[in-house]
This record gives structure tokens, C-alpha cells and sequence, in this order.
């Protein structure tokens, strides 16, 4: 049954790393498993047209790129035909959110398949051998999930992942914890140990040659029975600590990722976990601080990490879940004191908390609001999507104090993404009088403010202006009203102009950053070149 024509999806949005699953189905359709003539593309791009395709996968990612993934299922339906019996789509959307997709009445037929293709192909796949499905035969077959990604199909895209040198692996599946902002209890069950990492390793050396780094996609790795055999596999494959490859002439450092972060609340009780951690090329090492209710059990890591020489370090620190604006701050700001007291450098990657199953980026914590979160989003944006622990880069990005922030987070946004323009330079005088204005409202009105400024976020300033009441209300209100994109166009290119200060020495290369900040909704348009799929980047705030 060889030569049959197999097509892989991975819709529009931008995303860090290469799509593992799509990857695995290639290397069962493809010249190391049934010699399928395997095609990928991101997108819908419209090259592969007119071709009868006898099966169509499509991946799936967050739920908030619900619209994107509907447009590449829209476009397998319309390749296919409408014969939805050859198409199969899977991810993490894909299985979080089951019922919604099922409920789609223009797809139905299609295959929604749920969590890892763990059984044998034609059972994962639910392949009907009445129907004499394709490959509905291969009921005792390796499955999918245990096969080896085929690095070969990323090259039939323009797409750059920035992560793409590296051999993508799992030590382990799951998780210890039930945190209710996860996805990964439904998605991967309980913890349990995987095949071993230096199989995969050496298989993707032998097909596609040796890469520079290892990243392991664990949910906790710290919580495995088998840590300290795995961190010694790590080793003796390699990527022991000062590890490094040659490329041509060049020797380049490898890296070990643990790309999902691992467990303070494990980490702080034996200082075993960082000793063993500091014997491999780790970077950075990434921890997780999601609440105030971590700050001993994290502080307690990031000592034992600085006395082992692990300096290079990163957190994940979610926000907009059951914290408000103080708690994200205590935690941002615990980093500049840890940076200053123990001389390591740590970056913060805050990450908006959005429901798993839910179609957009609406969500609006119990202690947060509208006007806030989009205040915080767009001082990510000028940031990179980083928290610097640096003291001075932390202060002028977010204040020296809880109070400092909140008078940031309730400015206009044009105020905050042109913050050297209306703090140093022709701005000055309309942040005065902005600042003056919002000096004089009372606590309730400032309370009333909010209420404004959210509603103008949801339904537009014009509409929210009407509701607004009282000569001092309406005088702050002006200050909200959104600058012509020319004019704020004109006002960033002048402050570019004046201010030539250097900040590359607070950023983080792509390939160490996380997979999405929630900083651009940007998507990959396989139409377009590289310049106009890239971010625009933006002086630090």
C-alpha cells in the first residue's frame, strides 16, 4: 500500500517548537515506515492543491488559536473534498476541547482524536478494517508516540522554529500535581517514566545527524523515582556540564532544556535535586513560581541552584489566575532581591492565565481587570515578553514599589508604549498633567476610573466615554482616547531616534524563551516572506 498520499497541517500561529506529533506521524507514513509520499505544510497554503489526498492530519495547539485551527480543518475538509473521512486531528486543543470540536456540525466525520497516540496506529487512529480504512490492518504496530520525529518534513516549510537544532524527548509523562490551571492531567494521566532518552538520541543521530542541544518536554522530572539514572543518561549522552560540538571550525555550547520548568516544591526539600541538575550543560534552568504561596519553597531553590553554580535561571509566573497585581508583583520584584543578593541572573516569563478550554485570550481573572491585563500585556511587549532582574532594567519597566506598578498598569497605553517619550522627552508635559489630574480623583473615583477604562476595553472608548460622569472623570477620561496610529507611529519612531541606549544585554536568545507570552497575535502567513512574519520589536519600557 505504498506511495499514498499523505498530508501534514500545522495551522498559522506562531509557535517555539516543531510540531512532535506531526513529526511522528511522518516517520510512520514516511521512507522509514510505510513509504507514504509525506508533504507538510504551515498554514493553508494553497500549494498543495489539486492533489487527491488519501489522508490529512491536522495538529492543534492552545484553545485561544481555536480560529486559526478551525481555518486549517476548514482547509483539509476543502482539499479532501468534503470526504471528512480523511482527516484526523489531534493536539492539545484538540483533546482538551473534544466535545466543542465534535459539536462542529461542518466537520463531522472527522476523527478528533484525544491525548497521546500511546496504542498501536489503527487503534489510536480509530481506523474501521470493515470500511478496509487505510492501515486499519495495523493493529499490533508500534505506536506512533513511541517512534522517533522526522526532522526531514520541517524543511518543506519557510517557517523558522526557533527551536529546531535539538533532539526533542521525554524522560517522563505526566504529573504529580492536579493544578486546576493545567492541562496536563487530562492530557498525559498520572506520572510514569518513558522509554529511555538515550534511544531517541541516538536514533535521530543515525537518520538526521547529530544536533547541538537537548530539549526535554517533561511536566516534572524532579517527581521521577528514576532522576538521578536520567540526569546520568544526560550525561553520557553528551550534554554534561561545559558540554560542547563542533560546527565546522566553530565549537558551540550544547544545552539541556527542561522546557516545562520543574518543581520548587520538590527541588527545596534535598539539595540532591540541584546538585545533580549542575552536572549537565542546563540552560537556563527553568522553575516554576505560580503563586505567592511558593515564595519559601522557590527562594529555597534558587539558593541551592546559586550554591551549586547554576546562575543562568528562568521562571515560569502565571498570572491573571486566583492572584491580583500585588501577588505578581511580590514575585517579580523577589527576583531583583534574590539577583542582588546571590549575583545569578534570572529572568521571569509571566504568563497570562487563559482557561484551556476556552476559544480566546478573553479571560479576566477575579482580581484583575481589562485595562490591567492589557497594561501589562503591552509593558511585556516593549520588554520582549521578559522580566530582567537586573534592578535597573526591573525598575523602570515596572517600578520599586507595588504602588509605582499600579501607577503604571492604570496609565494610558500609549503612555506605556512610548514610556521615554512622555517620561524624558515631548511627552513630558502631557504626563504631567495626565499624572496632576489623576491625583485629584478619590479613592472611589479611581474605582469608577477602572470601571471606565475596562469597559473602553471591551466595547470601545467611544461607547464607554458615554457613561462616564463628573468634570473630573471627564477631564482623565481624555487622556484615554486613542492616539491615530500615525500619530503613534510618529511618536515611536522619534523616541527610537533619541534614545540609542543598548538593552540586548537584558534580553534572552529566541530558542530560551517560552512558547507563547500572549505578547502578538501575529500568525505565519506561508504567503508572505520572513520580514513581515517577525514581531516588531520595541525600545525596553
Amino acid at each position: 500500500m505504498a506511495n499514498k498520499n499523505i498530508l501534514l497541517i500545522e495551522p498559522s500561529y506562531r509557535n517555539k517548537y516543531p510540531p512532535l506529533g506531526l513529526m511522528k506521524i511522518a516517520q510512520y507514513h514516511g521512507a522509514n515506515g510505510k513509504c507514504d509520499n509525506v508533504v507538510f505544510v504551515k498554514g493553508e497554503d494553497r500549494s498543495v492543491q489539486g492533489k487527491a489526498w488519501d489522508r490529512i492530519y491536522v495538529t492543534s495547539l492552545f484553545s485561544f488559536e481555536w480560529e486559526r485551527i478551525a481555518r486549517s480543518i476548514d482547509f483539509a475538509v476543502e482539499l479532501s473534498n468534503g470526504d471528512t473521512s480523511k482527516i484526523f486531528v489531534g493536539g492539545i486543543a484538540a483533546s482538551l476541547m473534544n466535545d466543542q470540536f465534535l459539536a462542529e456540525q461542518k466537520w463531522r466525520g472527522i476523527r478528533f482524536v484525544q491525548g497521546l497516540l500511546s496504542d498501536a496506529p489503527a487503534i489510536s487512529l480509530q481506523l474501521d478494517e470493515f470500511e478496509e480504512e487505510l492501515y486499519s490492518e495495523d493493529v499490533a504496530g508500534t505506536p506512533i508516540e513511541d517512534l522517533t520525529p522526522d526532522y526531514t518534513i520541517l524543511d518543506q516549510t519557510a517557517y523558522e522554529y526557533p527551536v529546531h537544532d535539538a533532539y526533542f524527548a521525554y524522560a517522563s509523562r505526566g504529573c504529580i500535581r492536579t493544578c486546576k490551571f493545567c492541562g496536563v492531567p487530562k492530557l498525559e494521566g498520572a506520572q510514569r517514566d518513558t522509554y529511555s532518552v538515550s534511544r531517541i538520541v541516538d536514533e535521530v543521530k543515525t537518520l538526521y545527524g547529530e544536533k547541538r542541544d537537548l530539549i526535554l518536554m517533561d511536566n516534572n522530572v524532579v517527581a521521577s523515582p528514576r532522576f538521578k539514572e536520567i540526569i546520568s543518561e544526560i550525561r553520557g549522552i553528551g550534554f554534561e556540564r561545559g558540554a560542547t560540538i563542533k560546527r565546522g571550525r566553530n565549537s558551540l555550547q550544547r544545552r539541556v532544556d527542561f522546557n516545562q520548568g520543574v518543581d520548587a516544591r520538590i527541588l527545596c526539600k534535598d539539595p540532591m535535586y540541584l546538585r545533580e541538575l549542575s552536572t549537565i550543560c542546563i540552560k537556563p534552568l527553568r522553575i516554576a513560581f505560580d503563586h505567592l504561596g511558593l515564595k519559601k519553597p522557590y527562594s529555597q531553590a534558587i539558593h541551592f541552584a546559586a550554591e551549586f553554580g547554576l546562575t543562568e535561571l528562568s521562571n515560569y509566573m502565571l498570572y491573571n489566575f486566583h492572584d491580583g497585581p500585588a501577588d505578581l508583583f511580590e514575585r517579580m520584584h523577589l527576583n531583583v532581591e534574590l539577583n542582588e543578593k546571590l549575583n545569578i541572573r534570572i529572568f521571569s516569563f509571566p504568563m497570562r492565565y487563559q482557561p484551556v478550554t476556552r476559544k480566546d485570550r478573553g479571560h479576566i481573572g477575579e482580581n484583575w481587570n481589562a485595562h490591567y491585563l492589557r497594561s501589562m500585556q503591552v509593558i511585556l511587549q516593549a520588554t520582549h515578553g521578559i522580566v530582567s532582574g537586573a534592578p535597573d532594567f526591573f525598575r523602570t519597566a515596572f517600578g520599586d514599589t507595588f504602588q509605582e506598578f499600579e501607577s503604571i498598569l492604570i496609565r494610558p497605553h500609549h503612555f506605556i508604549f512610548n514610556r521615554f517619550w512622555y517620561e524624558q522627552y515631548g511627552g513630558r508635559n502631557e504626563l504631567d498633567d495626565y499624572e496632576a489630574k489623576l491625583n485629584l480623583l478619590s479613592s472611589n473615583e479611581r474605582e469608577e476610573l477602572i470601571v471606565f477604562l475596562s469597559n473602553a476595553r471591551l466595547h470601545g472608548y467611544e461607547e464607554a466615554i458615554k457613561h462616564i460622569s463628573g468634570k473630573k472623570l471627564s477631564e482623565i477620561a481624555k487622556f484615554y482616547s486613542p492616539l491615530p496610529k500615525s500619530e503613534e507611529a510618529e511618536i515611536w519612531e522619534k523616541q527610537r531616534e533619541l534614545r540609542k541606549e543598548n538593552i540586548t544585554q537584558y534580553l534572552v536568545p529566541d530558542d530560551e524563551r517560552v512558547e507563547d507570552a500572549g505578547l502578538t497575535d501575529q500568525g505565519f502567513d506561508p504567503t508572505s516572506d520572513k520580514s513581515k512574519n517577525e514581531s516588531r520589536l520595541v525600545p525596553a519600557a
